[in-house]
């Protein structure tokens, strides 16, 4: 059992730690960048919205809407039944999915079982370590199992060591299209550790390089052998991958390397790399255990410890603020499996919460095909969301979880006496931009709104191994935060002063 803040600040760490990794394909490490002293900020003439889009410098397509939270009153729209990709506003939606299926209070617990009897120490049988679907669960996790495995008498394992990892379908991938190295699109399986991310290390030696290959957190950095590097004598690619089995076998470009550095890399064997560290934990607990097998089935069998994650709640709100896929698809595809069994596929799972969300919302136009945004055929209209908002906002529900979102003036910094304040959920692929929440205007009056931006032509041109950091991507997804703001402030002004 963890408190709130305990999870926050180590069940996180290695999440925050590697933000910009996360950033480059989910949510912005900064909001809008505005011209300094806005109208909204002088008071000035209200900037047309035909003049704000045409002037915005985006090409593709552009789509907003906004609403009154209390009287659900639509007060301006363009494009609002425009189906465009959401990106990761779409983990809006997925919190709401969650905490409606699993509840604000649901824990995703994580056990060590007895599959066999224990007598003097000695464990006649298998021992099996079941994951529950907890995104959060890290290496500090299971070595606590491990000490608790102890405590509970264990001292041998004569049968086999097993991972179940049957609790949601196994993926080697959140979304085929990214490049193999990104650490934002790793594996799924009822069982994940750090993230599913390994943490690649190297340095320059008298001959070569030094290089580890971890499940590291703040405070152990245990080596894994699921998880292979090899430096190659070459440019390009810088890396490349290859599944052998039970190993994710990587090699780098040499000259890519430099002096020093590191980089999480994503895991596609789940499984083995929990139990590859769980091995490690038990070993320092002097409990030997044979090499990992993953199953998908499970026996009855004795509980010997388990692990709790944080409330649901505690982790909806970490999972908006980091914009973590893999807790999104996680908690969804739970959801999913609480709701109407074990989904198949990722895809099938999204398609039960878009059911869910026309049942509760009334919406009509959207359908997305995960529960984080990441993968870009997703669609969603800015009505169905800004119904969504005002919904939500009337239960009490989400606008706790989002971010404040922070205007800043031309250099980027924050400004605190900015009259409008929003909290709202980003979202940012290549040429696609989002963003979805609640503004509250300088009289208190709150409104709900959404506005996707996407050049799907432009996305379509960027070559798979160009995805992480395409050229142009960068300056267009500037110009769309820009645009945001201006059409925020048009919004406080003209609806709330």
């Amino acid at each position: 059992m963890f408190s709130r803040r305990h999870f926050l600040r180590a069940g996180l760490a290695a999440l925050a730690g590697s933000s910009a990794s996360l950033v480059s394909a989910n949510a912005p490490a900064v909001s809008l960048r505005p011209v300094a002293r806005t109208a909204a900020m002088r008071g000035g003439a209200v900037a047309d919205l035909d003049a704000l889009l045409a002037g915005s410098g985006l090409k593709g397509k552009i789509a907003c809407a906004v609403a009154n939270v209390e009287t659900g009153k639509s007060l301006e729209a363009e494009g609002g039944e425009v189906a465009l990709p959401p990106a990761s506003v779409a983990k809006a939606l997925t919190a709401l999915y969650a905490l409606d299926v699993l509840g604000a209070e649901h824990r995703f617990s994580t056990q060590v079982l007895a599959d066999g009897d224990l007598r003097g120490g000695i464990l006649h049988g298998d021992l099996i370590l079941a994951g529950g679907g907890d995104p959060t669960l890290n290496t500090d996790h299971l070595a606590l199992l491990a000490r608790s495995l102890k405590e509970a008498g264990v001292r041998e394992v004569r049968g086999d060591f097993k991972v179940w990892d049957g609790a949601l379908a196994s993926l080697s991938t959140i979304d085929p299209g990214q490049p193999d190295h990104v650490g934002y699109s790793p594996a799924i399986s009822g069982i994940a550790l750090n993230f599913n991310r390994v943490h690649f290390q190297w340095k320059r030696a008298s001959k070569g390089w030094s290089i580890s290959m971890d499940a590291r957190t703040e405070k152990y950095r245990p080596e894994v052998s699921m998880a292979r590097m090899t430096v190659k004598n070459r440019a390009l690619p810088v890396y490349t991958y290859a599944d052998e089995g039970d190993v994710d076998s990587w090699s780098v470009a040499s000259q890519a390397l430099g002096q020093g550095g590191s980089r999480w890399l994503p895991v596609r064997h789940p499984g083995h790399y929990a139990g590859d560290v769980f091995r490690t934990m038990a070993r320092a607990q002097g409990i030997v255990l044979r090499k990992a097998k993953v199953t998908g089935r499970m026996p009855q069998a004795r509980l010997l410890a388990h692990h709790q994650s944080p409330p649901l709640r505690v982790m909806l709100k970490a999972m908006l603020k980091y914009s973590n896929n893999l807790m999104a698809e996680m908690i969804g595809m739970s959801a999913t499996a609480a709701l109407s069994g074990r989904p198949a596929s990722l895809k099938t799972s999204a398609a039960q919460m878009t059911a869910w969300a026309a049942r509760t919302y009334g919406v009509k136009n959207s359908r997305l095909v995960d529960h984080s945004g990441l993968g870009d055929a997703s669609r969603m209209t800015p009505n169905d969301m800004v119904a969504v908002l005002i919904a939500a906002h009337r239960q009490g529900q989400l606008k706790t979880l989002l971010k404040p979102f922070r205007m800043r003036d031309s250099n980027g910094r924050v400004m605190k006496a900015h009259p409008i304040k929003v909290v709202a959920k980003t979202g940012t692929l290549n040429f696609v931009s989002g963003l979805g929440g609640f503004l509250t205007a300088t009289d208190g009056t709150e409104l709900a709104f959404a506005i996707f931006a996407a050049d799907s032509k432009a996305r379509a041109r960027i070559k798979r191994a160009d995805r992480e950091r395409p050229p142009g991507a960068r300056s267009w997804n500037r110009r769309a935060k820009v645009l945001q703001q201006k059409l925020i402030e048009r919004w406080g002004q003209i609806y709330g002063s």
